[in-house]
């Protein structure tokens, strides 16, 4: 150590231990310097004799008075008494002063009290970084040391006599004055936990505080009063809730791909944490699906959302869904054109031509007090979607620091804005392409009546496989389809598409509904393969691990209202529910299949006959909602056999009332729903004739075709149909084995079938000028509307149709 003579150490040391404050006195004393001290562990200068190192112990204790063995800067050790008071900081963290004399030798005396006291004091109320004040009895400032100045804005001289809340302004500075009050009543220390309120030094903002109060008493025990600490927390609060809020808005905005709800979502998380008022705005012509313009004229903004610290908005002038005009001297049109956010006071010029030029809105400003505006464009992958108004309404103004959390907070939503514009814009242009796909009405046939319904699933892409159609056949006969791709998006509704035309196509053949479905199924694993050949790696619809690809479902069915039977098969599908017109309701026992894309397993169909008014109903699973346990699923099913048995006016009524009973709002998942009302086809409509193998049957045939017709009141038809009948039954005698018969049917169109046990079908082919045949086909194709051949177990069937002047 020094030899110059004694002098006092004081040092601070910080909760952890960590020395922060080393005079000169104590460099003196001790031979280290400030700068070798300074950052250290204290433990490594000095040590507590017999106890717990003070700036350990509990956090109440705030006096300490014990011996210290004191390593010096020589390495020597000396034994010196001393005295601690612990503070608090600026930023409310434990502080302790320690001060001891030091003198030469291996001890020191006890520190003389009054120059110790002298030394405290003037330290606390000139240069200690912890906002002190002193209050009497009363609870007036007696003194306040010279950092509560600089934070309070006001002198010590001015100070005194004045109660806190007469300083701080504020609900909580009352509720500190009662904790105060306590204080003196039970002389337990109090800790304010947040205190806000506004001081002289900023009387535009609140500030946070956390202070501490503990009772003056004096050497008889006797309360003179109460000694405070305050710091200032008001940044890292700031800063806290800054970061509250960005979490809180990062899990809030973009819930969904709904660009409204976004624009709520983003004016909820703002109101009123950091603005009294916003509005969001997105530009017209992107909603519209165009690309921005320069901003360079006045510039057309939809109001998406509106969010006010008042029920209602009744600020604002346009509400959502309404458009406003923007000119390009207003500072939103200022902050598109240049991508820059703004602050703005009333006052400003931009802000005074603004509303000198917008009466209304001038209104609005002057009836609800706004002082402070701010700007913000939404701004995505380079592309400007609109603009966000912040404004409050208190003589606090926006700061650097809220424009920066109003551009993350925008940003994030812009992203979010985008995703569900672009989302919206393809989801529209994806369900016209599905829509296009799906029938444009109901194909005129007298077999069925029917109706349909398809609705979207709700929180997704609204686009999906589900299809359904109904396709006229030969015969008078319909067939009624239902499928389902797996999965949604485009690819499910392309695939859709493709295998509704495959049925199309297979229908036209006119296949059996097993037999459809063996051609349906081996299409799907053709797609497959393509998709598995040509995918790359690239998201297409043919992705292989696609289930839209080998998860298809499909129900075929066919009426024939002249035998009155439903022949149906399906793959992989829910069963179809009929009701009978009695009002019996059940589930046909049908085979359920493969789904489609296995391959090398069979389909069965099974035929069952429906009397005249039955109720044939085929759906997708979506109808059935999301059913996990059979229980469930069983249970989906009786509800959807109860409610086609209640009575309504139509069938269309019919299907609103089952989508209305079995589907939540919005439903999970896509559902699609045909249902068809049998007629029958009575016998003064059809008549059937067997014929013998033999030529001499033609004449006949074409004689008693002659007089059906007279009876049926089509005598102008005899002509052709005796033709069409004389080619049919002559080609069936010379090509063909019997048994022959000849059916008539009197339909929206007149129909002439002739059977036949061979499985050979027959095709028109070019006759040259010295063949004497060849030309019968060619003959009923051109007198008949349309022909075609059709397939049975017992053999096929020549079939032509014929417009006649009128049907029934």
């Amino acid at each position: 150590m020094n030899a110059e003579g004694p002098g006092t150490a004081v040092i601070t040391v910080d909760e952890f231990g960590i020395v922060t404050g080393w005079n000169r006195g104590a460099e003196w004393a001790l031979g280290h310097t400030a700068e070798d001290a300074v950052g250290r562990r204290v433990g490594e200068l000095f040590v507590v004799e017999g106890g717990v190192p003070f700036w350990d112990g509990a956090a109440g204790r705030d006096e300490w008075v014990g011996w210290l063995s004191v390593r010096c800067a020589d390495g020597r050790r000396v034994r010196v008494r001393g005295a601690g008071h612990r503070l608090m900081d600026r930023a409310a963290r434990g502080q302790w002063v320690v001060m001891a004399p030091v003198g030469e030798g291996e001890a020191a005396p006890l520190p003389r009290q009054q120059e110790v006291e002298r030394a405290v004091v003037d330290w606390l109320f000139s240069r200690s970084p912890v906002a002190v004040t002193m209050y009497d009895t009363d609870l007036k400032c007696i003194r306040q040391n010279a950092a509560m100045t600089r934070m309070a804005g006001i002198s010590e001289a001015d100070r005194k006599g004045l109660r806190l809340p007469e300083v701080l302004s504020g609900p909580d500075a009352a509720a500190w004055e009662r904790r105060l009050r306590r204080v003196l009543e039970t002389g337990e220390t109090a800790f304010s936990g947040e205190m806000r309120g506004r001081l002289p030094s900023n009387p535009d903002r609140d500030s946070v505080f956390l202070a501490s109060a503990s009772a003056l008493r004096g050497t008889d025990g006797r309360t003179l009063g109460l000694c405070t600490t305050v710091a200032d927390v008001t940044p890292q609060i700031r800063y806290r809730e800054r970061l509250t809020l960005l979490n809180e808005a990062s899990t809030r905005i973009g819930s969904t791909l709904d660009v409204m709800r976004t624009a709520r979502e983003l004016a909820d998380a703002v109101v009123p944490r950091l603005a009294d008022w916003i509005t969001v705005d997105l530009l017209e012509t992107l909603l519209r699906g165009d690309e921005p313009g320069p901003f360079t004229g006045v510039v057309a903004l939809r109001r998406a959302a509106n969010q006010s610290i008042i029920e209602g908005a009744p600020e604002a002038v346009r509400q959502p869904g309404e458009v406003d005009f923007y000119p390009p001297y207003t500072p939103a049109v200022r902050c598109m054109a240049t991508g820059r956010s703004a602050r703005h006071r009333v006052t400003d010029r931009d802000m005074r031509d603004w509303l000198e030029r917008d009466p209304a809105r001038a209104e609005k400003f002057r009836e609800y007090g706004f002082q402070s505006i701010m700007g913000v464009p939404i701004r995505a992958r380079g592309m400007t979607l609109g603009i966000a108004m912040f404004y409050r309404r208190t003589r606090d103004p926006f700061t650097k620091d809220d424009q920066l959390l109003a551009e993350e907070l925008v940003a994030r939503a812009a992203i979010c804005l985008d995703n569900a514009r672009r989302f919206d814009r393809e989801r529209t242009a994806a369900l016209s392409l599905q829509q296009s796909l799906l029938p444009q009405g109901t194909p005129a046939q007298a077999a069925v009546e029917t109706a349909s319904r398809y609705l979207p699933a709700g929180g997704r892409s609204g686009l999906a496989g589900d299809w359904f159609d109904v396709i006229p056949l030969s015969g008078a006969r319909v067939a009624l389809v239902v499928g389902d791709v797996v999965g949604h998006g485009i690819g499910a509704a392309a695939t859709m598409g493709r295998l509704r035309t495959a049925v199309r196509t297979l229908a036209d053949v006119d296949l059996p509904p097993d037999e459809l479905l063996t051609h349906l199924d081996d299409v799907v694993i053709r797609l497959a393969a393509e998709a598995e050949g040509g995918g790359g790696g690239r998201d297409t619809p043919g992705d292989p691990g696609d289930p839209a690809i080998l998860g298809a479902t499909c129900t075929y069915a066919v009426y024939d209202p002249v035998s009155r039977t439903c022949t149906l098969a399906r793959a992989g599908h829910p069963p179809p529910a009929v009701v009978t017109p009695d009002g019996e309701a059940r589930l046909l026992d049908l085979p359920a299949g493969p789904p489609l894309g296995l391959g090398d397993l069979p389909f069965e169909a099974v035929e069952v006959e429906l009397p005249p008014g039955s109720l044939l109903a085929l759906y997708t699973d979506g109808l059935l909602g999301f059913r996990e346990r059979e229980r469930e699923l069983d249970g989906a099913l009786a509800a959807l056999c109860q409610t086609l048995t209640d009575r309504a006016p139509t069938l269309d009524a019919l299907c609103d009332r089952v989508l209305g009973d079995l589907l939540p709002d919005p439903p999970a998942d896509d559902a699609a729903l045909l249902v068809a009302r049998t007629r029958a086809l009575g016998t003064d409509r059809f008549a059937v004739r067997d014929l013998a193998a033999d030529p001499v049957a033609v004449a006949s045939a074409r004689a008693w075709a002659s007089r059906r017709l007279d009876a049926w009141g089509l005598g102008d038809a005899s002509y052709i149909t005796e033709l069409v009948v004389s080619e049919l039954v002559t080609n069936a005698i010379r090509h063909a084995e019997g048994p022959l018969q000849l059916r008539l049917i009197r339909d929206r169109t007149l129909i002439c079938e002739v059977s036949d046990a061979s499985s050979t079908a027959p095709h028109m082919r070019r006759a040259r000028l010295s063949d004497e045949g060849g030309r019968g086909l060619l003959l009923v194709a051109q007198l008949t509307q349309r022909w075609g051949t059709r397939h049975t177990h017992a053999g096929k069937t020549i079939w032509c149709e014929q417009l006649v002047g009128s049907h029934p």
